[in-house]
Order: structure tokens, then sequence, then C-alpha cells
């Protein structure tokens, strides 16, 4: 392989873990209802990858759940109601996260390529640390065990897109340049954070936020829908400004490799 490349710094739900980053997806939904509001998957994902409590303003800012909100509580949606719906979503996403901590196919054998290439292997999140003290040793359990990660705990609150969490793998990782850095994700956010930091930034398709199927949906689909999938996430991360897309983690090594 290249020794273009120091590391790759991935994502976790979605990218590396958690097919379809179904976790927070669920939580989400589940402590809006509480409030009488009922977004829809598409409302859900959209800000995906953004810390949680940013990603709730973000949701609740929306036009139409905005609306919904008012129509409900007789007001528009205040920082104060963002962190009432926080402080439903947060214990319902630590209750079931230890369930979603499963490496995605092909990520185990696509790390260990890359760790014998002589890349370190980086990571950034929008949990928080009390979420990540969770995912962080069941994914080990798994087989999936990167060098270095951060929350957004650790940049001050300042989650995707700004580069910060990028920054703190690069000196953790001692890479020497922006440019010898990869960034691999399954949102618009990720690929926003590895543009905003100088990093080569490349979105993956299948079991992403993006494509929003589960591992079963996605298998059951017909060659044509499975291809049709993939081209939506592909356009939509391209349109992000994306560098290079794959459908797998498997794919990346050889990607890496190509970019010598």
């Amino acid at each position: 392989m290249t020794n273009r490349f120091e590391a790759v710094i991935f994502d976790w739900a979605g990218t590396t873990v958690d097919y379809g980053c179904f976790a927070p997806v669920k939580a989400f939904q589940e402590a809006f209802k509480e409030f009488g509001v009922e977004p829809t998957m598409e409302e859900t994902r959209k800000p995906m990858g953004m810390l949680k409590h940013d990603h709730i303003n973000t949701m609740l800012h929306m036009n139409r759940i905005a609306r919904a909100w008012e129509d409900a509580h007789g007001a528009a949606p205040t920082d104060a109601d963002t962190d009432a719906v926080y402080a439903h979503f947060e214990p319902k996403l630590l209750s079931i996260l230890d369930g979603f901590a499963d490496p995605k196919p092909g990520v185990v054998d696509a790390v260990a390529a890359l760790r014998e290439a002589g890349l370190k292997i980086g990571s950034t999140t929008g949990y928080t640390d009390r979420m990540m003290e969770i995912v962080v040793p069941k994914a080990k359990e798994n087989g999936y065990d990167p060098d270095f990660w951060i929350s957004p705990d650790g940049t001050d609150g300042y989650g995707r897109p700004y580069p910060y969490m990028i920054f703190r793998n690069l000196e953790a990782l001692h890479v020497t340049d922006v440019r010898r850095a990869a960034k691999v994700g399954d949102t618009l956010s990720d690929i926003r954070e590895g543009k905003n930091a100088g990093l080569f930034t490349i979105g993956v398709t299948e079991g992403s936020s993006q494509m929003a199927l589960s591992q079963t949906e996605f298998e059951a689909l017909g060659d044509a829908d499975k291809a049709a999938a993939r081209a939506a996430a592909r356009d939509a991360f391209v349109n992000a400004g994306a560098d290079a897309v794959i459908d797998t983690l498997a794919e990346l090594p050889a990607l890496l490799a190509q970019l010598a």
C-alpha cells in the first residue's frame, strides 16, 4: 500500500459499527413522541453526525417540527425545550447502546489491512463521552478497537461540522500533515467535518445513516434497487464535497493504495 497516508479517521455509528445507524434514530424518535411530536425518518436523520444536543436543536427548528411543537405546546421551541428533549433522549440511548456496537461487515479486516500497511486508526463521533464509554469497550469485544477516539466533550462541545475532533486525532496520532490523513464517514456532517479539516474525505454508502436501511432491508432489495440506493447516497456525499465514495469499508485499503 501507498505510504501517502499515515492515518485514517473513522466515524463510529453507521460507519464502523451499528449498520444503518439505528440506535440514535430510535432514541430521537421516542424522545420527541413523549412531547407530542412525531418526526419522520428523513427529519430524524438529516442532522445525523452532529453532537446529539445540537441534533435535537436542529430538529426542533425544522419548519414542520417547529410548527408541530407550537401546536402541541402553544409556543415556539426554545433552548429549554432542547434541553428537555435531550433529557429524555440520553437515557433512552444509553439503555440500548450496548446492542448497537457490532462492527459492520468488512470493518475488522479492513482495519487490520490498514494497520499492516502502517496506518494508525483514529475516530470521531457525535456521541458524548458517556455514550462512548458503553460503545468503545463493546466494540473492542467485537473486534474493533481504534488507536484513538474523541467526542465533542473533548473539544468544548464543538462537534461536527467543526474540524476540532479531527485536529485532536492528528495530534494524538502524530500525523505530520493534514494531507496525510483520510476521514471516512456515513453522514453529510462527516463529509463536512473532514473537508473543514483539510483531509481527503470519503463517504461509505452501505449501512450508512444516509442510506437509512438495516442490513436485512438492504439485502432484501433486488440488484436494481440496491444500485439505486447506493447511487442516491453517493450523490449526496459528492454534493457535500466528498473526495471519494465507497460502498463498503472492504474497498478502503485498495482505494488508499490507488491514491499513491
